[in-house]
């Protein structure tokens, strides 16, 4: 087994940590108070080639790998899981479901300014009731021949307010359950389209999240996605790669969090002392990092398969599950290495915290990921 990254990785790898501090730390504190979207960041991660990193360049993608991906996806989440969480959408769900099962027409019109940074999509699946269970959407695509007339609300839509291009999942044939489930590209203007005001949220405050209203939205029918019925199996694959950018996101806050703590205890003295040196703190930090190097081979690994072509439903959810408790684990103990000061938005711990819960949320609870897991195991 080879552990070590190419020089081009280190490079993309070096790039994306000096991005994030110098152009996503200064104001990050603000934007999270404030609720307000890395938009000018957002533009920049686009000129970068971050935002259709694996995308092939005839397509205005960077054609790079998984694993320069979450390397990428990592170094952000250190510092603003807001602005990681754009990155992942573009990247894992909606450039890549539009590359891998979109039609020439479809690539030309919508993925080439999606891979290129001109535009930002988003992808809509949970709905009210249903949540992330593709199964159950209540939300419809009635066949009108030319077009479908869509009609239904959906919830949680992160870049729902900022994206341009959206990819829907609806029920066309409610009688066939799963198998009459489609995926539908749908532009930002089209009438009876609407957005809903922007979600006040425990963690990502940055990130633009919003529920997504359709009253008989005309769809053109070259705008569906694979063959009839296709949807549900489109979600599916599409989140398998969501949930490896997911769990470089949660790995990067669990890192970004102990690398704080770690700077803390070595300056903050008690008993004449650094608290690191106290068996205490130092027994946390031990316990912190080897946490965290367990998620990180996790999600390497994962990463990895997807690069081979090798199946990842199961290394993806177990990077996913296993990595956003590491992110939520550590964040919480950081908070505590920091006493009193941890409380305090300025030593950005408390955010970091507050980001991390996140991740066992989206991209299917952990609930479902175990689901996943031990199907793939029985089976």
């Amino acid at each position: 087994m080879h552990f070590e990254l190419s020089e081009e990785q280190l490079m993309i790898q070096q790039a994306a940590r000096d991005f994030a501090q110098q152009e996503l730390k200064p104001g990050v504190i603000e934007r999270d108070e404030h609720q307000k979207f890395p938009t000018e960041q957002v533009k920049k991660l686009g000129e970068l080639g971050f935002l259709g990193m694996m995308v092939d360049p005839k397509y205005n993608g960077s054609g790079l790998d998984a694993i320069s991906y979450v390397l990428v996806m990592e170094e952000l989440s250190k510092i603003d899981a807001s602005a990681s969480v754009v990155v992942s959408v573009n990247n894992s769900l909606v450039c890549y479901g539009l590359e891998a099962y979109g039609t020439a027409q479809q690539k030309e019109k919508y993925l080439k300014p999606l891979a290129s940074g001109e535009k930002i999509g988003a992808f809509c699946l949970s709905e009210p009731e249903a949540g992330s269970d593709a199964t159950s959407q209540r939300t419809t695509a009635e066949d009108k021949g030319d077009y479908y007339l869509l009609n239904g609300t959906k919830n949680w839509i992160t870049n729902g307010g900022t994206a341009s291009t959206y990819l829907v999942i609806a029920q066309t044939h409610p009688e066939l359950r799963h198998k009459g489930i489609n995926a539908f590209i749908v532009e930002k203007g089209m009438e009876g389209f609407t957005v809903g005001p922007k979600e006040n949220k425990l963690g990502i405050r940055g990130s633009d999240t919003h529920s997504l209203m359709f009253n008989d939205v005309k769809v053109p029918k070259e705008n569906r996605i694979g063959e009839d019925g296709f949807g549900f199996k489109f979600a599916m694959k599409t989140l398998e790669g969501g949930r490896i950018g997911i769990a470089a996101q949660a790995l990067g806050i669990a890192q970004g969090a102990f690398e704080l703590a770690t700077q803390y205890s070595k300056e903050r003295k008690s008993f004449g002392k650094p608290i690191s040196e106290h068996q205490a703190i130092a027994f946390k930090l031990a316990d912190m990092a080897t946490q965290i190097e367990a998620a990180r081979l996790l999600v390497y690994k994962a990463a990895w398969l997807k690069d081979q072509g090798l199946p990842y439903t199961q290394a993806g959810s177990m990077a996913k599950l296993y990595a956003s408790k590491v992110a939520m684990d550590v964040t919480i103990e950081a908070v505590q290495v920091h006493g009193g000061y941890g409380f305090v938005k300025e030593y950005h711990v408390e955010r970091l915290m507050r980001d991390a819960k996140i991740t066992q949320i989206y991209e299917g609870t952990s609930e479902i990921q175990k689901m996943v897991i031990s199907r793939e195991v029985i089976r």
